[in-house]
């Protein structure tokens, strides 16, 4: 681990200062702590943003409107069990409660699970070529190891996958990112806040340089409550990435569909949501054949690269599964899981 000035500000103005000058914020540290270990990330400043926990960054409220604020150092776990969290957005709930181990949950923030970093094998091992880490250098992954890669908005710089579980939830909620720097405060649309990799594989997020994550804002989702579910297949059941997941969603009129929220997790560098395909499930009945039809909708255009070519066929299953049993109901979706 190269050496590095660590910093404890006591407010938010002194952490926006360290930023703007090129720090790197840590709060639970799951993820940035194995990066620098690994000599991925090597920051020469690295400011501990805990103690503004004070300033309310910590805190999930009701935002009065119906929906929720998620303080930004708020732990994955508070968020996961929190009442308001189960009884709005039991999809959230069973999202982050699918990823990582308990113990990581205590520890990792829901500002940090936006902003952890691929779980590419290239990435990881500073001593090969990476266009995310070294850009120029090349991506081995698209003839190498791949079983875990994108089969969605990849490009030829850069085939990985975000890991995040929480993530797929949020971008099927329409949740908002609330960020703060020196010079103001603006808000992002979950849906603009990742990136695809593009010919600049190594930015993976809109977030400037100097702008921290505040809180993360849902908008009211009562119509979804009663028929939601979160779907994660991966090599084993615990504490293990996913190779597909599936947040879903829906406002049902009996069997008729008024609205579906479907994301996609495991399957591109960010959270994949085509919006259109919602739209064409609107006032058809839910069951299987209009379930088939919007998963072949999400995945136009998808690819393998080889090892990861069972995903094609994964994915489709995976959606009209999560539907089907968004279909039936949440409770039935979270009794399976417990």
């Amino acid at each position: 681990m190269n050496p590095f000035n660590f910093t404890q500000p006591k407010d938010v103005e002194g952490v926006l200062s360290q930023l703007a000058n090129g720090a790197r914020p840590i709060a639970g540290g799951t993820n940035l702590l194995d990066l620098m270990k690994e000599g991925v990330m090597t920051p020469s400043q690295v400011v501990d943003i805990n103690a503004i926990a004070t300033a309310g960054l910590d805190r999930i409220e009701d935002a009065g409107d119906g929906g929720l604020r998620l303080g930004a150092l708020a732990r994955n776990a508070d968020t996961a069990y929190h009442p308001l969290v189960r009884e709005r957005y039991p999809l959230l709930s069973s999202a982050i409660l699918a990823g990582a181990s308990p113990q990581l949950r205590n520890m990792a923030t829901n500002g940090g699970n936006l902003l952890q970093r691929t779980r590419c094998v290239y990435f990881y091992d500073a001593g090969v070529p990476c266009n995310k880490r070294e850009p120029g250098t090349g991506c081995p992954a698209k003839h190498g190891v791949n079983r875990q890669h994108a089969i969605l908005g990849a490009s030829e710089h850069c085939i990985a996958t975000h890991p995040s579980d929480m993530c797929v939830a949020l971008r099927a909620l329409d949740a908002v990112v609330h960020v703060r720097a020196k010079d103001g405060e603006r808000e992002i649309p979950f849906g603009e806040f990742h990136r695809l990799p593009g010919e600049r594989p190594e930015l993976d997020s809109t977030l400037r340089p100097g702008e921290l994550i505040t809180h993360i804002a849902l908008p009211d989702a009562a119509r979804f409550v009663d028929h939601s579910a979160y779907i994660k297949v991966r090599e084993r059941l615990s504490y293990a990435f996913a190779l597909v997941s599936v947040a879903a969603a829906l406002d049902l009129d009996g069997d008729t569909i008024r609205a579906a929220r479907i994301a996609l997790g495991g399957v591109a560098h960010k959270p994949w949501r085509i919006e259109e395909a919602e739209r064409e499930l609107e006032g058809r009945q839910a069951g299987e054949a209009a379930f088939t039809a919007a998963a072949e909708r999400i995945l136009q255009g998808a690819r393998g690269w080889g090892q990861n070519d069972f995903k094609l066929p994964l994915a489709k299953n995976a959606i009209v599964q999560a539907l089907m049993s968004a279909t039936r109901g949440t409770a039935y979706a979270r009794g399976e899981k417990e």
